[in-house]
């Protein structure tokens, strides 16, 4: 089937794929026109990567699919591909000149959700967003055009202060599906016990703990908020955004009272408004 598909159609599969999704959310939206395929065939390949590892569908052959989808890739990087997602890939890496390593770090994350459920240090956890975060900032880095090894810090502090937000505000969530991204050490230290998790329980050492989570944080978002400014008007304001919207979930983790189980933090319709104002009129920090 795939040798019938013309390029066009395959990137049209790819975005097909991107907006079908349940988890779906514009991807691209704010993206030019001429960079949105590009874009829609590393997160169709991404996404489908990432529901081998989550997906009950795929429980207890998760390894063996994540491991087809990596052959599938050294594949079109041959220019062998032989799925619409691959042929989009293959094109994609082609065009963009992207590094295979990224791609394979995101299956190497992917990989290890299906067996690692729980990190023992801080460094575990940064190398799991090392591999699981901060390639996506390094390829939409590549897709607008940015390879100045300079950007590649702050990108990398950006991208793992987002997961690392993401992973308190669905802390949660996270418990309930026995999967647990808060350091041992760091649980130790508070003298908070998984119980007391699993009991949702808000206890002053959870408070502190949480409050130790949050301000590592907000050290990595600050690290990253340069990068906001030294890319042009193409990505400015999306990163900006999206800087905004991430450092926002730890304000609303702290006026919770750090309490993360009974509601989950995020952003409403004001919310919303109010961080695309406020990246609109964004001030840049001096140099």
């Amino acid at each position: 089937m795939a040798a019938a598909l013309t390029v066009a159609e395959a990137f049209a599969h790819c975005e097909a794929r991107v907006r079908s999704h349940y988890e779906n959310f514009p991807v691209g939206r704010w993206v030019p026109k001429d960079k949105r395929p590009y874009v829609h065939a590393l997160y169709a390949f991404a996404r489908a990567a990432d529901d081998f590892a989550d997906e009950p569908i795929y429980e207890g052959h998760r390894r063996e699919k994540l491991d087809q989808w990596e052959q599938r890739l050294h594949a079109a990087y041959r220019g062998e591909a032989e799925d619409p997602i691959f042929l989009a890939l293959s094109e994609t890496v082609r065009r963009l000149d992207i590094p295979k390593e990224l791609l394979l770090d995101l299956l190497s994350a992917f990989r290890q959700d299906t067996v690692k459920q729980r990190y023992d240090t801080w460094g575990e956890l940064l190398d799991y967003c090392r591999r699981s975060a901060n390639p996506v900032g390094r390829l939409v880095l590549i897709v607008f055009g940015y390879r100045d090894p300079s950007l590649l810090p702050p990108s990398d502090a950006f991208c793992t202060a987002l997961q690392l937000a993401n992973h308190w505000q669905d802390l949660a969530v996270d418990v309930r599906k026995g999967r647990l991204y808060v350091p041992r050490e760091l649980l130790d230290r508070f003298s908070v016990k998984e119980w007391d998790l699993n009991a949702s329980l808000v206890t002053d050492g959870f408070r502190a703990l949480m409050a130790e989570l949050v301000a590592r944080t907000r050290e990595l978002f600050a690290r990253g908020r340069p990068l906001c400014d030294r890319v042009g008007r193409d990505l400015r304001f999306e990163l900006r955004l999206t800087w905004l919207g991430g450092s926002a979930i730890l304000d609303l983790i702290e006026d919770a009272g750090y309490d993360v189980f009974r509601r989950r933090p995020r952003h409403g319709t004001a919310g919303k408004l109010r961080l695309a104002w406020r990246a609109w009129r964004w001030r840049s920090l001096p140099a």
